[in-house]
């Protein structure tokens, strides 16, 4: 005798999830914004941006731009952010000194990469300095941001000194060899943007290795006396 069994039903196979596709097109609308934003601040500034312009590069509406960022100084404020963080990224993946290298040749080596990561990542640089000049009543959050990183790379700079000039210069040797740096790195970065001389940039920043360490010397000169 036949037994009658009931097969269990298969149920029907889940409908597959549709794509997402507005994260993708928020990302792309990001992008665009901030590559128009970041053209519009090199070519007019921090007070010539607006985002009538912005939209107007983009192809965006406002409306877009606003969803992304409350107001220009946020914008800008993340054009900055974005620019520094690819200048530390080529910072470190250009930074070799081959093995056994010199004091010399260790910091012709770092100034290389920070010149030619410059020379790839301008935009921090270029609107923070505009904006570290001004004096507003109520502070830019660009402004803000820029002086943040600006503190940091400060910090990195008199990190390495302490550890390339260990036992030779106190804490406020290091200090006055790293603001020296900055100083002088500024110089020739505002130079280039006026010459467009891309080969003497990179050449300029090499120059400061032995300036440098002659600064060292003298430092370490003053200590002992």
């Amino acid at each position: 005798m036949a037994v009658n069994r009931k097969l269990p039903r298969r149920s029907a196979p889940a409908p597959a999830p549709p794509v997402r596709r507005g994260r993708a097109h928020g990302d792309a609308s990001r992008e665009r914004i901030l590559a128009a934003a970041r053209e519009i601040a090199s070519e007019r500034g921090y007070d010539g941006t607006s985002i009538a312009l912005v939209s107007e590069r983009s192809g965006l509406p406002a409306s877009s731009i606003y969803w992304h960022f409350a107001d220009k100084d946020e914008l800008l404020a993340a054009v900055i952010e974005r620019s520094f963080a690819r200048w530390m990224e080529a910072m470190t993946s250009r930074t070799r000194a081959r093995e056994g290298a010199t004091r010399e040749q260790r910091l012709v080596a770092t100034l290389r990469a920070a010149a030619k990561a410059l020379s790839d990542a301008p935009d921090f640089l270029r609107l923070g300095l505009m904006l570290s000049l001004e004096r507003r009543p109520e502070e830019a959050s660009a402004r803000t941001l820029f002086l943040k990183v600006r503190e940091q790379t400060r910090e990195q700079l008199i990190a390495q000194y302490e550890a390339e000039f260990a036992g030779e210069l106190d804490a406020a040797g290091v200090r006055k060899l790293a603001a020296l740096a900055l100083a002088a790195a500024d110089g020739l970065f505002i130079a280039r943007e006026v010459s467009g001389d891309e080969r003497a940039f990179v050449a300029s920043f090499e120059l400061l290795a032995p300036a440098l360490l002659g600064a060292a010397e003298q430092l370490r000169s003053r200590q002992r006396h």
